[in-house]
């Protein structure tokens, strides 16, 4: 894939605090980051992991260029000493990820990050880029193959995605979730992601008929044969003109008509029409496309509805995830190390939802041996081990009460080494790799968890030790703020009741 500079890609912030974190001798200081997200789009039972690999390219092309250091020195808010250390930068943190393709739950460690306070925290806005563009895309085009009920899904959206970066890496995450192809070229070059795409509209008008623009095109491709069929007429001359171009020029070629596109109207009620007439004419294998602002929802309907289609062709609303396009991942300080002990630190807020786990973490999966199936994932402190051999009790953070003890399981990690000291030591896989891990995956998924309306809700639980260690942070700051409460004096203004 691309290499850009892209160093700068990054919050301003990020730059003035890293400033400062060196002005105040704090830069080497080591902590630890957690990213993770807090809630699934659409209100669905999972998201998919994806983006790790442009992660990794980033981060193992780190670098402050000259350029970038007199960019910087023109702002004349940065020393001069902090200007020397850029110059000299190397990325130097351990990095732990959760591989592309896996099945997430919110609030669990999808990357970890230990190093140079300075370093973790000014990687947070690519790391949050990469990943939450790419999950997002990856988790829609997922929800559209299962409505698909296992007919193709071709991604169409390139015209429609936000800029170059929209287009191919979205392209990239669209076939993680499952589908067989894309639109975009580059993306096969790249990626090996197989190009998909016949005519446009514009190829039938620009001849004097129909007829026409469909033989030229024909003779051109007899062998991968796709007619676009409503241009004008879809009963009355798109399909006539496309059975007798596969009668005369397909066929006497020596091969079969490949498929007819409908891209408006009514597509179940057409589709059930153009299948009808096609088997007549002695071509019930050959496929019908459907496209034009497809969703899960309106392909759930339309096969309700009994259309007859193959495989559909998705664009806008899977290339930028239209009806939610915010994926929501964010990036957290969880723990420092003092004195060779590591700190737990908490993010605190009205929020419920936006209170962190504390700590240096790992995430598991629970597995049932009898079925294979996922029971519930698992955050602890990443000193303790879940023993498989012994049962295992689990608990719902908020509603302790609600308990229970889990035997017959095996445990896998869910977090893998991605960076030691700043060396890279995980190979990406194929992103076809990487789409075959992701259908098993999501295979150990229950049934009731692939619903788009009201999913089974899946466990995510804390250790006991990593449940106490929030508890007493939270129980600590909350003495503090009661403590200054009482002490301070009421204005004149105030009641004392």
């Amino acid at each position: 894939m691309r290499r850009d500079n892209l160093t700068l890609l990054s919050d301003f912030y990020q730059l003035t605090m890293a400033n400062g974190y060196f002005e105040h001798g704090v830069a080497e200081k080591t902590v630890y980051f957690d990213l993770f997200f807090r809630k699934i789009p659409e209100c669905g039972g999972f998201a998919i992991m994806a983006g790790l690999e442009q992660v990794i390219d980033y981060l193992k092309n780190l670098h402050f260029s000259e350029e970038d250091i007199e960019f910087l020195r023109s702002k004349k808010c940065f020393s001069e000493g902090f200007l020397e250390y850029l110059r000299n930068f190397k990325f130097a943190c351990d990095v732990w990820a959760i591989p592309e393709g896996t099945p997430i739950f919110p609030m669990e460690p999808l990357i970890t990050v230990r190093g140079p306070a300075l370093q973790a925290q000014y990687i947070e806005t690519m790391l949050l880029l990469n990943i939450n563009h790419q999950s997002l895309i990856a988790t829609k085009a997922n929800r559209i193959v299962r409505a698909a009920e296992g007919r193709a899904v071709m991604e169409f959206g390139s015209r429609r995605a936000q800029g170059a970066d929209g287009a191919i890496y979205g392209a990239r995450a669209a076939y993680i979730g499952g589908c067989v192809g894309t639109a975009c070229t580059i993306v096969d070059r790249e990626e090996n992601i197989p190009a998909l795409g016949t005519m446009a509209h514009s190829w039938v008008q620009l001849f004097d008929s129909e007829e026409e623009a469909f033989r030229k095109y024909a003779q051109t491709y007899p062998n991968d044969c796709t007619l676009l069929i409503d241009t004008y007429n879809v009963l009355e001359s798109g399909l006539p003109n496309a059975i007798k171009i596969f009668n005369e020029v397909v066929v006497p070629a020596g091969f079969r008509p490949k498929g007819v596109r409908i891209d408006s109207g009514d597509i179940a009620y057409l589709s059930k029409k153009v299948r009808k007439k096609l088997d007549e004419a002695g071509f019930p294998d050959c496929g019908i496309i459907a496209s034009n602002s497809l969703d899960e929802y309106i392909i759930r309907d339309l096969l309700t509805q009994g259309a007859e289609i193959t495989s559909f062709g998705v664009g806008e609303r899977l290339i930028t995830a239209k009806s939610e396009p915010v994926f929501g991942g964010v990036y957290k300080l969880a723990a420092v190390e003092e004195n060779g002990e590591i700190v737990p630190r908490i993010k605190i807020s009205e929020n419920v939802e936006k209170i962190t786990n504390p700590g240096h973490k790992v995430a598991w999966r629970l597995f049932s041996k009898e079925t294979g199936k996922a029971i519930a994932d698992v955050i602890t402190m990443a000193d303790e081990v879940i023993d498989e051999n012994e049962p295992y009790e689990i608990f719902h953070p908020e509603y302790t009460w609600k308990r229970k003890t889990v035997d017959n399981f095996y445990a896998k990690k869910l977090e893998v080494p991605i960076f030691v000291k700043g060396e890279c030591v995980y190979e990406s896989p194929s992103v076809q790799d990487i789409q075959e891990y992701c259908r098993e995956q999501i295979a150990t998924l229950w049934d009731e968890m692939l619903r788009f309306e009201h999913p089974h809700k899946y466990y995510i639980d804390l250790s006991e030790k990593l449940w106490l260690a929030k508890d007493k942070l939270l129980k600590k700051y909350a003495q503090d703020f009661s403590k200054k409460r009482s002490v301070r004096k009421p204005s004149s203004s105030e009641c004392i009741c």
